[in-house]
């Protein structure tokens, strides 16, 4: 009866032992999703300023399009300061191109005599700041 007993009692602990081992503690999946998120923190950290750079090289870019399209407008006989839709208009620059920058501004133009400048507001889309990017 004794030996019964005893396989019972090694039964159940084996039993019981078993089950620990099929599923995951609430622990167990916290420090998961915790790693988790401190792998996302990391990588937003390190891409998030890359996409900033990104935009603004995307920015100097189009800028200098637009600045060279708008020196050709002038020399064939352009009278006025042409708008960006003026330069696509008349075929100087290509519909392809950005005609807002990548933060969802207007490109202005500016032009004194011979000076042209192409500005973009930047990421404060607020003109005359230091984040403004021109030609």
């Amino acid at each position: 009866m004794n030996s019964v007993n005893n396989n019972r009692t090694l039964n159940r602990r084996l039993a019981r032992a078993r089950r620990r081992r099929e599923g995951m503690t609430l622990i167990e999946i916290m420090i998961v999703v915790v790693i988790m998120a401190l792998i996302a923190t990391a990588v937003g950290v390190a891409v998030l300023p890359q996409l900033e750079k990104a935009k603004e090289r995307t920015t100097t870019s189009d800028v200098q399009a637009i600045d060279s399209a708008v020196q050709l407008f002038l020399m064939q006989g352009g009278n006025d300061c042409p708008t960006v839709e003026d330069l696509i208009e008349d075929g100087y620059l290509d519909d392809s191109k950005n005609t807002v920058d990548p933060w969802d501004g207007d490109y202005s133009i500016e032009c004194n005599g011979d000076n042209i400048t192409v500005i973009s507001s930047g990421s404060d889309r607020q003109p005359g700041t230091e984040d403004d990017i021109s030609s």
